[in-house]
């Protein structure tokens, strides 16, 4: 009779913690992790064998809402998908940046640290997804970045914030994971403050989806929209250069 009046109270505090007047917290000792207690990622891939990671969610929203910036000339780091993709009509030159040689696509090789065949004050726009986390010397790139942008063009950048590293050809050149201040403070070592928008995007439940490896799919819109700035698991970046006398 003890067991079970212990039983009842047991069931007691777990419907207590699971109501919604009680934020849907378990007691200490009810949490169920299920297919995600485990000490190896569902996906070692950010989740491309499951669909699209979770970071591209938050990436490609940033670029769609920005869509109007990318336009006239721009150039994109490694393919032009992006540019094809968000830039439509609006674009007048796609150029490519890729860092090694014998991309055939590339109409630039070059390292941001040190790229003096790119032309100054050439590009409308610069689309710079995931990519100053691979370079070491930040400041170096971000000079380069604001010199080849006309008076007026904008980078749109994005870096990851809580993340795995990849096991691809580009472990070896993984250096940061970047936050909102430390993301401002580098662009704004180069741009007007008041030009620099810096956002962050993710919550709990992203960051361990993406640690995870799991697709974005696989999570509802109202999950991944909500932002927690305690987990930054993406930060998007718009910066414009000034326009002379601006």
């Amino acid at each position: 009779m003890l067991f079970a009046k212990d039983g009842l109270f047991a069931l007691a505090r777990w419907l207590k913690g699971i109501l919604p007047g009680a934020g849907g917290i378990p007691p200490v000792g009810w949490v169920r992790f299920g297919s995600l207690r485990r000490l190896t990622p569902l996906s070692r891939h950010f989740g491309y064998d499951r669909g699209l990671p979770v970071d591209r969610y938050y990436i490609e929203n940033f670029l769609a809402r920005h869509a109007p910036d990318i336009r006239g000339r721009v150039l994109e780091i490694g393919d032009d998908s992006y540019t094809r993709r968000f830039g439509e009509e609006r674009v007048q030159q796609r150029d490519i940046l890729h860092v090694h040689p014998g991309n055939p696509t590339a109409t630039f090789v070059a390292d941001l640290t040190n790229a003096e065949q790119i032309p100054s004050d050439a590009f409308d726009c610069l689309v710079l997804t995931q990519t100053l986390h691979l370079v070491y010397d930040l400041r170096a790139a971000l000079s380069t970045i604001y010199r080849i942008l006309k008076p007026g063009g904008v980078v749109l950048a994005t870096v990851p914030g809580i993340t795995q590293r990849s096991c691809d050809e580009w472990a070896s050149y993984w250096c940061w994971a970047f936050t909102s201040l430390s993301a401002r403070r580098l662009f704004e070592e180069f741009f007007p403050a008041d030009s620099v928008e810096v956002e962050s995007h993710g919550n709990v439940l992203a960051s361990i989806a993406f640690l995870q490896g799991m697709a974005y799919q696989e999570l509802k819109s109202k999950e991944l929209d909500y932002r927690d700035p305690q987990y930054q698991l993406l930060i998007t970046i718009r910066a414009v250069k000034p326009c002379p006398g601006a």
